[in-house]
């Protein structure tokens, strides 16, 4: 499968997720946010980042939502819950959440 973005041809699995990890832009987060419903804010922004500094950074890790509960609790300085993160990310923040943030389809089974 694949999307057009800007002259480019994008190409992605089955489920939407980019198959070259380099292609990524936020440009192209926001094209992939706006074909899921979700209109990107410094939230939604905080978790992709956090994703991809994790996927990047920390040998291709792959955060569980109950890890991302716990590091944007600490970066938003509040106690937040999973609900808070399904609100941004209504199709699991792990998994949507990476999709949008360009990183290869998660195998894990559960979010939490």
């Amino acid at each position: 499968m694949s999307f057009e973005f800007d002259g480019n041809t994008i190409e992605t699995n089955e489920a939407g997720y980019m198959a070259n990890q380099e292609d990524w832009s936020e440009d192209i987060a926001r094209h992939m946010a706006t074909a899921d419903h979700i209109d990107l804010s410094d939230r939604h922004w905080d978790v992709i980042n956090f994703l991809r500094e994790e996927y990047f950074d920390n040998n291709q890790t792959q955060p569980n939502t109950r890890t991302i509960v716990k590091a944007m609790s600490a970066a938003w300085g509040e106690k937040i819950k999973q609900g808070d993160l399904y609100e941004l990310f209504p199709g699991d923040p792990s998994k949507q959440g990476g999709k949008i943030a360009g990183l290869p389809e998660s195998r894990r089974k559960g979010g939490y």
